[in-house]
């Protein structure tokens, strides 16, 4: 595990590996949403010894950001090589990180071409236990996922009921379709499960 602290841009393109993923966490110290993602990104990474994150507080490092048109914290910009990939935004949990860092680490090793995966959010909490059946059902068959707990977020529940009209768990968004429940069918028909 390492986290390195970035003072400014030309140090975080400094440290930027060719043809590795590569994480920046920009973050604001001292705030609730940055403490706890800053803090889940840190127990993930007390298991990951081959994965390196970078951070910088928002605070001190001014011309990070506004490069690459980040305008909320706590982000985490992902980098192939040098080139900027996506941003993952909010307070993100453990789990999230922990299948963001082992899913790139499958995918950095595969050699073929693989049609890219929707996007896949499950909406849990932990007391559920068809949500655990449906998180069951998407790590056996392979399927990369960002497991949101409602009951700590309640901004991502907000969201939930907003796209869905429901409040009940599990519900996964696929690509944006909504799926309320553990409608296996379903799941199986929108990520080409066999």
């Amino acid at each position: 595990m390492s986290i390195l602290s970035i003072k400014s841009h030309e140090e975080l393109l400094s440290k930027l590996i060719e043809g590795k993923n590569n994480y920046l966490l920009l973050y604001k110290k001292g705030t609730e949403l940055s403490e706890c993602s800053y803090n889940s990104l840190t127990n993930v990474l007390e298991n990951h010894s081959d994965i390196d994150v970078m951070t910088a507080n928002v605070n001190e490092v001014r011309d990070i950001h506004a490069k690459y048109g980040i305008s909320s914290v706590p982000t985490l910009m992902i980098f192939k090589g040098d080139k900027f990939i996506k941003a993952e935004k909010g307070c993100n949990d453990e789990s999230f990180y922990k299948s963001l860092f082992e899913s790139s680490l499958y995918t950095s090793t595969s050699s073929h071409k693989e049609k890219p995966q929707k996007r896949v959010k499950v909406y849990s909490t932990p007391s559920c236990s068809w949500c655990t059946t449906l998180k069951k059902h998407l790590d056996l068959n392979g399927i990369k996922y960002t497991d949101i707990d409602v009951s700590k977020n309640h901004i991502a529940a907000e969201e939930m009921v907003k796209k869905s009209g429901q409040q009940g768990v599990p519900q996964t968004d696929i690509g944006g379709q909504i799926i309320v429940g553990f409608d296996k069918n379903r799941i199986n028909s929108l990520l080409g499960i066999n």
